[in-house]
């Protein structure tokens, strides 16, 4: 758990009381469309809060809007490294993080000046406004990297993207304030999840097929062998007696290894795509695991 300074302290009660944290990052994948599908589905009473494919944090900031994690111990992971500084970086540093995203202005060659910087020759606060400039400015509001690591995504086109939003930065880091945030692999989430807890799973999503490919989340992608390892992390914890629910591509693959527990169908809207054919409502699933709707709010 941080500690805040005083200053940090009048920051988070600012930030608290000027707007409500909502995700400060667009996120390929990102859940806030199907939170209407995702809250009827979880316990109506758990303990800590674990999730493990942090990414936008949409389900995360719902709940904490809603109050919903008030006195709860809050486990937020991310394999991502830039991710990963960029909440820490908002929870323990989140106005001189403002300050340098203040600087950046959405220029076409300035973009790209910005783009082919080495993250982490910068400090935190100005690595954590790269990515979130990027992030805003970037085509379609990807992440994606190459296979040396290099973000890698092109300029977008808009009319007047919000690069820098205070207010919400503010909140986001009061709603981080007693949260642990770790980089580290799925699997670990065994190591702390206690029974009566909640374990929220958003992996990156398997590919339609064997053959195709997945889009880069990571320099060391998210494999079937991992999709693998997931669903066996899952029904691990469901036998400990932690609530645990999984959203995922509605494929017959991923239903198999999900046969054992409650699958139900959903449909999502796919915004972020290269390709504009591809941006249609999608099958997706929720899987839930350790609870009944009986159970829920």
């Amino acid at each position: 758990m941080s500690t805040l300074t005083p200053s940090q302290q009048r920051t988070s009660r600012r930030g608290l009381g000027r707007a409500v944290p909502r995700p400060f990052v667009k996120w390929a994948g990102g859940k806030g469309q199907i939170l209407a599908e995702l809250r009827p589905r979880l316990p109506a009473r758990f303990g800590a809060y674990h999730e493990p494919f942090t990414g936008g944090g949409a389900l995360f900031f719902a709940l904490y809007r809603d109050r919903l994690l008030q006195e709860k111990r809050i486990y937020l992971s991310d394999i991502n490294a830039e991710l990963v500084d960029a909440y820490c970086a908002i929870r323990d540093r989140v106005e001189d993080v403002i300050e340098v995203l203040k600087t950046h202005c959405y220029e076409k060659d300035y973009y790209y000046q910005i783009r082919a910087l080495n993250p982490f020759d910068l400090s935190l606060p100005e690595r954590v406004a790269r990515m979130i400039f990027l992030n805003r400015a970037g085509f379609n509001g990807l992440y994606r990297v190459n296979s040396k690591g290099e973000f890698n995504v092109p300029f977008g086109r808009y009319t007047n993207p919000s690069i820098c939003d205070p207010d919400n930065l503010l909140s986001v880091s009061a709603a981080l304030k007693n949260a642990v945030i770790q980089r580290e692999p799925f699997e670990k989430v065994l190591e702390r999840a206690q029974p009566g807890d909640l374990v929220y799973f958003d992996p990156p999503y398997p590919p339609l097929s064997t053959t195709a490919h997945f889009v880069a989340y990571a320099r060391t992608g998210f494999t079937l062998d991992d999709h693998e390892r997931l669903a066996q992390v899952f029904a691990e914890l469901v036998r400990r007696g932690v609530f645990t629910v999984l959203s995922n591509a509605d494929t017959p693959w991923v239903r198999e290894r999900y046969q054992a527990f409650r699958v139900d169908a959903i449909l999502a809207r796919r915004a972020i795509n290269s390709k504009e054919e591809l941006r249609g409502p999608v099958g997706e699933m929720i899987v839930t695991g350790g609870h009944s709707l009986s159970q829920t709010r």
